[in-house]
């Protein structure tokens, strides 16, 4: 889907990685991407074994539908390859453990995109929690989405499943309910929430009649609430997180904005994030790191935190479904 032009922009012109083999059977996409990226015929295939066997990558970066997630690790695995996949994992728990299953079992490293991640804005706030300048985290609200998928003219191969709830889990819920969830999950050092309440709406049913647009979600610890604000009715595009400690706070805006206030202090403090380290500076490089046994997986990206995020949204489209609030029980291994 569409987040795979991002990923072919960033592979240009760098030496230390190489792009082999794309898997793509739709023959018209595959020409489509061959022209706009001056990729040779030879590197595409129709099907993943084929592309696979052909071609022998390193590692693997998935751009299926999120319902496709599970085969796709679990042909990976059988031939011991690394998979990073754009955000979410899965679609249900039911996939999310296959996905853990394949995994575990073969011994590969499976990571998950999010924008978020390469977010220096994100590193400041991390590096803030850690030394403990905000106190006790007590709140965490995330605003992530855009005005809609067919607002911003996202493409038909990416629409037609993002707007499928069985190939995407949801809509909105899903798509930018994720990015709160992992980030939550991440500065609560993978701690599971208590429980998860949540609404949706659908504001634009003649665009999305199947899946809904709009989705709040307040998910409970045992010392903090996380307020997730997933939306396709954004007037502009966001990427914002906040958090409120027992003593001060963090805003990022975007990537590259932080407005702090810590006790005692009058007012905000506008500051620059510093770069993230290598190799957390963007996706191409990590999975590379990941692949060749330089790093191991943590944080943002990791299988561990992605599972709680599975069982986040989960959780989250019970609630509205049924208007209840979601206890999650404990998990069982």
């Amino acid at each position: 889907h569409g987040h795979a032009q991002g990923f072919l922009r960033a592979l240009e012109g760098r030496k230390d990685v190489v792009l082999v083999g794309v898997s793509e059977p739709d023959a018209a996409l595959r020409k489509q991407y061959a022209e706009r990226f001056r990729l040779e015929e030879k590197i595409f295939y129709p099907s993943l074994d084929a592309m696979l066997d052909g071609a022998k990558p390193e590692a693997v970066a998935a751009f299926s539908s999120t319902f496709d997630h599970p085969v796709v690790v679990e042909t990976c695995a059988k031939r011991k390859l690394p998979v990073m996949m754009e955000k979410p994992l899965a679609v249900s728990l039911e996939h999310a453990r296959r996905i853990e299953r394949a995994a575990k079992s073969s011994g590969i490293p499976v990571i998950v995109n999010y924008e978020t991640t390469w977010y220096k804005s994100h590193g400041a706030i991390e590096q803030l929690v850690k030394q403990k300048s905000l106190g006790e985290i007590r709140k965490i609200v995330a605003m992530d989405g855009h005005a809609g998928p067919k607002e911003i003219g996202v493409g038909p191969e990416f629409l037609g499943w993002l707007t499928d709830p069985e190939k995407n889990g949801a809509g909105a819920l899903f798509d930018f309910g994720c990015y709160g969830a992992n980030l939550m999950t991440w500065l609560f050092d993978n701690q599971r929430p208590l429980a998860v309440t949540a609404t949706t709406l659908r504001i634009k049913p003649e665009n999305y009649p199947r899946v809904d647009d709009e989705a709040n979600i307040l998910v409970e610890y045992p010392k903090a609430v996380g307020i997730i604000q997933g939306s396709w009715n954004w007037p502009f595009s966001r990427k914002d997180l906040e958090v409120y400690g027992r003593t001060g706070y963090a805003i990022a805006t975007g990537g590259n904005n932080v407005r702090v206030r810590l006790a005692g202090a009058r007012t905000e403090d506008v500051r620059t994030p510093e770069p993230l380290p290598a190799p957390m500076q963007d996706p191409v490089s990590y999975l590379a790191a990941v692949a060749r046994g330089t790093v191991k997986p943590s944080g943002l990206s990791s299988l561990e935190n992605n599972l709680i995020v599975t069982e986040i949204l989960v959780a989250a489209r019970e609630s509205a479904r049924t208007g209840k609030r979601v206890v999650l029980k404990q998990r069982l291994d």
